[in-house]
């Protein structure tokens, strides 16, 4: 995928609750950024945790990555395109949400748009009368998965690329694929803009094409160029080790920066807004299928290590599929997601921590301890309101091996800690596991196999009064690649 751009102009994210006053003192500015909150659609984004990509058109039968737009439509003939197998494989994966490239780069279309030729209805599959999309969204609502529309901006076959028309055109197209397909909950904007066949580059009217996705699907949301979630920063899988959802509202900025959230930058900012990250990976060297590529499928570990830097960090992962020449998952693709699934399901299976005996230094009324091991994604811990330092303590009952921890901040609440540190009890004293910074939607982390009876999870510090949702303890699959 192209990286991302971001043209000047584009931030239309409305301010939140907490614009900076001038006279905001560096404490009431971190509990202002504590309290910007997600809305409904990204904590429902959010959930979803583990999302497919799939890049799929005229790239698959040339070979090529990016295309010219002058490819002929009759190139794109899948003998076997199913697909239910894309989305079967996606719901044994453990995955929510399918989003499928409708139109790359190339400008060749997926679906039989009204506003181009350059679609599947020129091609030799399914005897022009096919479309792809409408096979995709169908798959999805079969299987219980989400469904999602990547259209490019970046045209390179159409010829009113680079002029006020092209601005019609694409809105155009945009309605089609959210006023056709029934409910899309993703719509997925790189930063792609380079010169169309007549030389010239296009000036995006980014304000109309995100009123169009409010207007036709308003439970969607939108990735990269517009308000509801944004690239991590890399194509890599992963995400920052603190990786914050709350961000100062800003123009053109780099997002592949260290810390986006951090204070330095909050100090600085008017307003903060709730920009959560999403990781963009293909599971092979490339986004698209290439036959050379088949035994190049990343590793079990490989893959494990992207998951826990995802979303073990707060973030959405998006791990892009793409089907062979036949419109089917190669079976080498398959086989990696069900080892990965097999490894993750006997991994989190069993919560040490669940249901057992729980206390905490402090406690506010209604959220107490015990909260944080009762398995309800509605209740939370929190300490008495102002405290920033605190800790909650589980009783096992019995020694128990443990070498992987989950935490989860009540994150609809606003995302407030800091830093955060594991310990466990020795029979003597207190000795660390791990510590680390930020928690967010989810926190999972990874090391050496602890054996003990208690353990204690401390607050080290945080913008504002905690909030700690769920905590787990977990032993590794024997599976696992060591």
């Amino acid at each position: 995928m192209a990286r991302m751009v971001i043209p000047l102009g584009l931030w239309l994210l409305l301010a939140l609750p907490g614009a900076r006053a001038a006279d905001d003192v560096p404490r009431e500015v971190l509990r202002k950024a504590a309290r910007v909150t997600p809305t409904a659609q990204q904590v429902a984004w959010q959930e979803l945790e583990f999302t497919c990509f799939v890049h799929f058109g005229v790239n698959t039968f040339t070979g090529n990555e990016w295309g010219d737009g002058k490819e002929s439509p009759r190139v794109f003939n899948p003998t076997a395109l199913d697909a239910r197998q894309w989305a079967a494989t996606c719901k044994a994966a453990g995955m929510n949400l399918l989003i499928l490239t409708a139109k790359h780069h190339d400008g060749f279309c997926l679906w039989p748009s009204k506003y181009t030729e350059h679609s599947v209805k020129h091609s030799p599959w399914r005897n022009g009368k096919g479309d792809v999309v409408r096979e995709a969204a169908e798959a999805c609502r079969q299987f219980g998965l989400k469904f999602g529309v990547y259209l490019s901006p970046w045209d390179r076959h159409e010829r009113t690329y680079g002029s006020d028309a092209y601005n019609t055109y694409y809105k155009n197209q945009l309605r089609e694929l959210l006023t056709e397909y029934g409910p899309i909950a993703e719509v997925w904007w790189d930063g792609a803009c380079g010169e169309g066949p007549n030389g010239k580059r296009q000036v995006y009217d980014w304000e109309g094409y995100i009123a169009v996705v409010r207007q036709c699907q308003p439970d969607a949301v939108i990735f990269g160029m517009g308000p509801d979630v944004r690239w991590v920063g890399n194509e890599d899988g992963l995400a920052r080790p603190s990786e914050w959802s709350v961000l100062p509202k800003r123009g053109p900025g780099d997002q592949t920066a260290a810390d986006l959230g951090h204070r330095k930058y909050l100090a600085a900012a008017k307003d903060l807004v709730w920009y959560p990250a999403e990781c963009d990976v293909s599971i092979r060297p490339g986004w698209f299928y290439h036959p050379e590529q088949d035994d190049k499928v990343k590793s079990l570990a490989h893959l494990l290590d992207i998951y826990y830097r995802s979303v073990g960090r707060n973030s959405v992962l998006l791990l892009n599929v793409p089907p062979d020449r036949r419109g089917l998952f190669h079976e080498n693709d398959v086989a990696r997601l069900k080892e990965l699934r097999a490894v993750l399901d006997e991994t989190f299976r069993t919560n040490l921590a669940r249901g057992k005996p729980a206390r905490a230094t402090s406690a506010a009324p209604g959220h107490p301890a015990g909260a944080v091991v009762d398995g309800d994604k509605a209740t939370h811990w929190a300490p008495d309101e102002g405290v920033a330092e605190a800790a909650v303590e589980i009783d096992l009952g019995a020694p128990a091996t443990f070498d992987r921890a989950m935490i989860q901040e009540q994150y609809p609440l606003g995302q407030r800690v800091e830093q955060f540190a594991l310990e466990a009890w020795d029979g003597q004293s207190w000795k660390p596991v791990a510590q680390a910074t930020t928690i967010g939607a989810k926190r999972l982390l990874r090391f050496p196999a602890v054996t003990a009876s208690r353990v204690r999870l401390r607050i080290l510090d945080s913008r504002d009064t905690p909030t700690i949702r769920e905590f787990g303890l977990y032993k590794a699959s024997p599976r696992e690649p060591k």
